[in-house]
């Protein structure tokens, strides 16, 4: 079964246990540059407040005029090394890497067209859309990090850490119109439990807890591509009236959630 992966990077885990598996053969990495929409300086400072609120957004303005990195470059510099780390572990594999500008190019697609595969894995992208997403014989499948269709959309781990859950989802789904609604494949829990030595940190420990997730995400990824590959694979329908697509979280629904962490951490003592 010939396989495209399509990633803004980070994938050197799923591409170590892919190469593994008997059938299957990964026929190109497609990395795409663009990895959020081009803005003006007006609509950049309007969403900062939206979701960053007034003292965030005018110590970014502060930075961009000091020697220092902003969290933006960082967030940059991040992504490029997780992009030559998955290019390296393609690379040790002899596996084709295409750099592309946009999925949705006229050029990218072309090149989607010309892979000639079987399934594209979509694991950690911008939305991805039909015209792409309809280019392999048998579509595409995605990692969401999150149990849908109770929760659909993002950012993850954040709304389930909101609303107290006690575990968080992987699915693994086929791609469909709407965001997080395609057939599911494969899903599993894992268990959330708020280290409070992060106090009211919850960026610092949602990254943690994302990052030892990266595991799980490529076994459980791997195995949906098997059994696909066997042909014996569930296709269960999402009921999406059940749950919701969560969006960014606004500044009042952070505050709210260190509101709610510190109101937790007292039923402790």
């Amino acid at each position: 079964m010939r396989i495209i992966l399509l990633t803004h990077g980070g994938s050197e885990l799923l591409i170590e246990q892919l190469v593994r598996l008997e059938n299957i053969d990964i026929v190109g990495v497609f990395i795409e540059d663009v990895i959020a929409p081009q803005r003006s300086f007006f609509e950049k400072f309007k969403r900062s407040l939206k979701y960053d609120g007034y003292f965030t957004t005018f110590n970014k303005m502060i930075l961009r005029y000091l020697p220092v990195k902003t969290s933006s470059e960082k967030e940059l510099e991040l992504i490029s090394d997780l992009r030559q780390q998955t290019e390296d572990i393609a690379a040790r594999h002899s596996i084709p890497v295409i750099r592309v500008h946009n999925y949705h190019s006229e050029e990218s697609i072309e090149l989607l067209q010309q892979s000639n595969a079987d399934i594209a894995v979509i694991y950690g992208t911008n939305i991805v859309k039909e015209i792409v997403f309809s280019i392999p014989k048998l579509g595409s499948i995605n990692l969401h990090q999150g149990l849908a269709p109770n929760y659909r959309g993002g950012p993850s781990i954040f709304w389930e850490l909101f609303n107290d859950e006690k575990e968080v989802g992987l699915t693994v789904h086929f791609v469909a119109s709407k965001v997080d609604t395609g057939d599911i494949i494969l899903q599993e829990t894992v268990p959330l439990s708020y280290d409070f030595s992060f106090d009211t940190n919850f960026e610092l420990f949602l990254d943690k807890f994302r990052l030892n997730l990266k595991s799980a995400c490529a076994s459980l990824v791997s195995k949906a591509v098997k059994m696909i590959e066997t042909g014996d694979f569930p296709r269960i329908k999402q009921n999406i009236n059940l749950g919701k697509r969560y969006r960014l979280p606004l500044k009042s629904e952070k505050n709210e959630l260190k509101r709610r962490l510190k109101a937790r951490k007292k039923k402790l003592v």
